[in-house]
């Protein structure tokens, strides 16, 4: 299976743990609810913190994968 569809993309990469959550936060309010937004990190611990993230916020964690050394996660902003 391919990556998922998406309308906005958060570059986190280089950032490490609050920043790419604290950014995540920022980023989705920015998209419309239902709405893709594919986030590219390099922290570790935002495989423990992004699905968190959005059983806390009611968003729906679509994809999430480890390509080289990234992690990618794709988040359909809940309503």
């Amino acid at each position: 299976m391919g990556q998922p569809d998406y309308d906005a993309e958060l570059d986190a990469r280089g950032l490490f743990c609050p920043e790419p959550v604290m950014m995540l936060h920022n980023r989705i309010v920015e998209i419309s609810p239902g709405a893709v937004l594919k986030v590219v990190a390099t922290d570790p611990s935002t495989t423990r913190d992004i699905p968190r993230f959005c059983q806390f916020l009611d968003h729906e964690l679509v994809y999430s994968g480890e390509d080289e050394k990234e992690f990618v996660f794709f988040i359909r902003r809940g309503e």
